[in-house]
């Protein structure tokens, strides 16, 4: 039995999901048994790639990913590896399938203890698969510690035990797996920290489950990725020109005004046809010196603001970078959010809704367009931290929670962004790199998803494709990554882009 491995799917799959998914594969005459046996094949030939030599201790707990171990210990014994397998627990409380497949098992089984890891060259990790919701305790605990004060080499079976699948969180002690190999998809606690850190490289293998039950379940959260946006996205056509692509407004501010800057040029990156600033009279002189593509308007005040608003070719408009924390700024959102333009709310327009987020939440619920929140984790919890009460539940979920109470998709921002839609769909990214954390990235992603709207790209997608696009950007450039980097990598990555979606130049 050869494994076959699925190469990046965006599905995500819960826990329960999960179980839906191995129940239907027995439904449609798939055998829970030969189930198993694949996913212990699997594990062995993972383990056999990557690690061709060496003492094996396999760590068996008492469920099924414990039967998993059993498989595995088996298919490597009969390829010659050196295996000692070791059960949390007695053979005799095996139950189902686990039970089965030790009983096919013709070696030792040692007690699952510390002292059964001396002389180990690579670990499999089968004690606890998704369904822990618990932190590890006692011996289970003391094994995952040993594993990792000793640094030595592990596989995990599903997820690294005293990981929690659905969240990402881990509560206490958790094994750190230099390889994790799952089975049909991946679960959310795969892409999200801290157990992201935790995986190591994460192999999805076909076990044998039908894609087609992926209908029956209807999964809401994905990875991010061209997949799930790339439908939508706008590259422009032969008839295209600059009004076609959308004007989008940015709100400048009066004393940081790089952050609208830098906002206003990525959108211009992201394809709007036109940009402008909305600037007082005070900084017209410092918006003017900037890029001569970027258009610069008077506005002196909020009521001025709204005048721009008239104009119907505006299609998007972004408030916050620079603006401060003042009534003027909190104006401008009310504003934009009355307007039919789609609005990207950030930074101090968020901040400024501190005190009376049911305010903002209603004016977007109002709303003609659509409105995308761009908050990082200080920003979200100013603004939802009493509203989102989602108790033992990770960044996704808080996600979830805070599109459904605002209405608007919130791009949740972090190593892990997580993008979520009032109507439950969630996607987490996993592209971005740590040489993003720079002053006034955050300022060109909220561009990036400016650019996107003003070309009719629904708030969903047009998210999820920024985020992704900021990543890819800045992996492009690598270190000493600043700023105004990112928008200049974009016309490479959207190059790329298009001759993958297209397959023209």
């Amino acid at each position: 039995m050869t494994t076959l491995w699925i190469e990046d799917p965006i599905e995500l799959l819960t826990v329960s999901q999960m179980y839906r998914a191995d129940a239907g594969a027995v439904d449609r005459g798939v055998s829970s048994l030969e189930l198993m046996e694949r996913a212990g094949a699997a594990v062995a030939d993972a383990l056999a790639a990557r690690w061709p030599t060496g003492r094996v201790v396999v760590l068996c707990g008492p469920g099924n990913n414990g039967g998993d171990g059993f498989v595995a210990a088996r298919l490597l014994i009969e390829r010659g590896r050196e295996v000692r397998l070791a059960l949390l627990g007695d053979v005799g409380e095996l139950s189902g399938d686990a039970a089965a497949q030790a009983s096919v098992w013709e070696g030792d089984v040692w007690p699952a203890e510390p002292s059964v890891l001396k002389g180990a060259e690579v670990v499999i990790d089968a004690l606890f698969g998704a369904g822990l919701s618990r932190a590890l305790e006692g011996t289970a605990s003391q094994l995952v510690s040993t594993i990792n004060q000793q640094g030595i080499p592990c596989l995990a079976v599903d997820v690294p035990s005293g990981v929690q699948a659905d969240t990402g969180e881990v509560p206490g002690e958790a094994a750190t797996a230099s390889l994790t190999v799952t089975f049909f998809r991946k679960k959310p606690g795969h892409l999200l920290y801290p157990s992201r850190s935790l995986c190591g490289e994460v192999r999805v293998a076909d076990i044998g489950i039908p894609a087609e039950i992926l209908r029956d379940i209807e999964p809401e959260q994905f990875e991010n990725g061209t997949a799930l946006w790339g439908r939508q996205f706008p590259f422009p056509s032969s008839a295209s020109h600059k009004f076609t692509r959308g004007h989008a407004l940015v709100s400048g501010g009066r004393e940081l005004t790089g952050a609208a800057r830098l906002a206003g040029y990525a959108a211009l990156r992201a394809g709007a046809g036109l940009v402008s600033i909305a600037s007082h009279p005070d900084t017209l002189g410092v918006y003017r010196a900037g890029r001569p593509s970027i258009m610069v308007r008077e506005v002196a005040d909020a009521t001025a603001f709204g005048f721009v608003l008239h104009d119907t070719r505006i299609r998007s408009i972004l408030i916050g970078p620079g603006n401060g924390v003042t009534e003027d700024t909190r104006e401008r959102v009310l504003l934009g959010l009355s307007s039919h333009a789609a609005c990207v709310i950030d930074a101090d327009a968020i901040s400024v809704f501190a005190d009376t987020p049911d305010r903002l939440f209603a004016a977007i619920r109002g709303q003609r367009g659509q409105t995308v929140l761009t908050p990082h984790s200080g920003e979200f919890d100013r603004l939802f931290g009493r509203d989102v009460k989602v108790d033992g539940s990770g960044r996704l979920e808080l996600a979830r929670a805070a599109a459904r109470e605002s209405g608007a998709v919130v791009v949740l921002k972090g190593p892990d962004t997580v993008v979520a839609a009032p109507d439950g769909r969630a996607a987490i990214n996993t592209n971005a790199p740590a040489d993003l954390a720079t002053a006034g990235s955050g300022d060109v992603l909220a561009g990036l998803v400016l650019g996107l709207l003003a070309q009719g790209v629904d708030a969903f997608e047009a998210a999820a494709a920024a985020v992704w696009l900021h990543g890819e950007a800045a992996n492009r450039f690598g270190a000493g990554l600043i700023a105004e980097d990112i928008a200049d990598m974009l016309p490479g990555v959207l190059q790329a882009l298009r001759i993958k979606l297209t397959g023209n130049c």
